[in-house]
């Protein structure tokens, strides 16, 4: 990457396939980067990654192969390998992919997770019920952030969580990026709330169909151009 720019990374261990722990790594990595906050396309720097993985270049470029063929970064001759950003109208797509997938989540997660784990959601997002001080924006879209992932986990279904993981770099930060436009927030909050008792009262049907209302929410905000995707 540009000298400015870090992934978070650390040395991988040695007791499997190194090109399989970097593609791993290097992925979870572009999952949690932010990149619609920045200016232009990351550009990733092979030497920086090995350096950071503790490996040789081999499993790295092995690794960047795999990812380029997935879609998260494309490789171009003499200038380097770039972090993808998809247009408005393909993250728009990657939203409507997303509710799907997260509401049929959310229908699952009502039949498969435990009472324990349904009636526990109120107290981990607290952010949700009491309004946060305008200096805890970070901290909410972090919940934010949580909340979602919450949801594909209790699912208790591993395709879905893979597939949407394969869309989460994209989807986490348009998620970011939409908490800047004011009402927004406030949406999000009575959505979430909205959720968390479907959820808690088993309602399959209304869960599925709130959580995608929220994503397809989303997708129209992006759409419509909203203030914070000018």
């Amino acid at each position: 990457m540009e000298d400015g720019e870090t992934l978070a990374l650390a040395p991988l261990p040695a007791n499997a396939s190194l090109s399989t722990l970097a593609y791993r790594a290097i992925k979870d990595a572009l999952t949690a980067l932010d990149i619609y906050a920045q200016p232009e396309a990351v550009r990733l720097d092979a030497r920086r990654l090995s350096r950071d993985l503790g490996v040789s270049r081999t499993p790295v470029r092995e690794a960047l192969m795999v990812l380029e063929q997935e879609g998260f970064v494309r490789c171009e001759a003499r200038r380097g390998v770039f972090v993808v950003r998809r247009s408005r109208a393909e993250i728009v797509d990657i939203l409507h992919a997303w509710a799907a997938l997260e509401g049929m989540a959310a229908r699952l997660a009502c039949g498969r997770a435990s009472p324990a784990q349904l009636g526990a959601l109120p107290a981990a997002f607290p952010e949700f019920y009491d309004p946060p001080p305008p200096e805890a924006a970070g901290s909410y879209a972090r919940a934010n952030l949580r909340f979602h992932q919450t949801i594909i986990a209790l699912s208790g279904c591993p395709v879905i969580a893979e597939l949407a993981g394969n869309l989460a770099m994209h989807v986490r930060s348009v998620r970011n990026r939409a908490l800047e436009d004011g009402p927004r927030t406030a949406h999000s909050r009575r959505e979430h709330r909205a959720i968390i008792a479907a959820l808690a009262a088993r309602d399959a049907a209304g869960a599925e169909n709130l959580v995608r209302a929220h994503g397809m929410s989303l997708a129209a905000l992006v759409e419509g151009g909203g203030a914070a995707f000018q």
